[in-house]
Order: C-alpha cells, then structure tokens, then sequence
C-alpha cells in the first residue's frame, strides 16, 4: 500500500522534474541555434573577406586546372571562413548572437 503510493508519488514529480527538464532541453537547443547561426553569419562575412585574396591567383595547370580548380577554391574559401569562425573568430559572432538575443525579448 505505501510502496504504491510512493511510486505514484515518485512518478509524480517525476514528471515535473521531466517538464523542467524538457524546457531546459528546448531552451539549450534554442541558444545552441542562435549561437550556430550567429556563427554561421560570421563564417559567411569571413568567407566574403578572404574570397579578394585569391582573385588574382592563376589556375595550376599541375592539379588539373580550369573550371573544376575555380570551383574547388570558392569551396575552400567557404571552408576556411568556417573553419576560422569555429576557432573564434574575429569577433561579430558575439555581436550577432546579442543582437538575436535582443529580438527574441521584444
């Protein structure tokens, strides 16, 4: 009889402590995609920056060159823009990520 009431009890704040948990949950996921696309639209800028830099850099003929060499490059650019926002950037990921906080409050 006690054992019973017990585990309803139990399985009652049980499933507070699981709706309390499940916001926390959603909340966390909500922050992370702020954050991954306050990243995201620094990766894009960074991308943006270094793309003039390889403008002027001819082709090798040695890897095979023209159209397939231009289009890995702008892939490469992508990826170093990504990969620079991953190590921290330069600082507008921060920045972004404040201003959505900002939208979400009003």
């Amino acid at each position: 009889m006690n054992a019973n009431f017990l585990n309803l009890a139990q399985l009652q704040a049980g499933d507070a402590g699981t709706v309390k948990a499940n916001n926390a949950i959603k909340a966390a996921r909500s922050e992370r995609q702020m954050r991954d696309a306050a990243e995201s639209f620094e990766a894009v800028f960074i991308s943006q920056m270094l793309a003039p830099m390889f403008e002027g850099l001819e082709v090798d003929s040695t890897f095979g060159g023209g159209h397939a060499e231009k289009i890995f490059r702008s892939i490469q650019i992508e990826e170093m823009g990504k990969a620079i926002a991953r190590s921290g950037g330069v600082g507008i990921a921060e920045s972004v990520y404040r201003e959505i906080l900002k939208s979400q409050e009003v």
